[in-house]
């Protein structure tokens, strides 16, 4: 199993593992970003840091599968 991480790794930052890394990294970016506004917006709200942080890292984690389920692999 580590031994496909590593490889798979390798091949991402080779630039040969999706077919399309502009669009990777534009959807990647919009999931980042939604992200940090969220978590900046909740800290504006001054509640609870960890509670800031889990809620925007589960909204996060929730979105970046439909940001990302149109990517190809070679």
């Amino acid at each position: 199993m580590l031994r496909l991480t590593w490889y798979s790794a390798k091949l991402f930052f080779k630039g040969k593992l999706i077919r399309n890394p502009g669009y990777f990294y534009k959807q990647f970016a919009l999931g980042f970003l939604i992200g940090l506004l969220l978590l900046v917006g909740l800290g504006k709200m001054e509640i609870n840091l960890a509670l800031a942080i889990a809620v925007s890292s589960l909204v996060t984690g929730m979105l970046m599968p439909f940001l990302l389920k149109d990517i190809k692999m070679q």
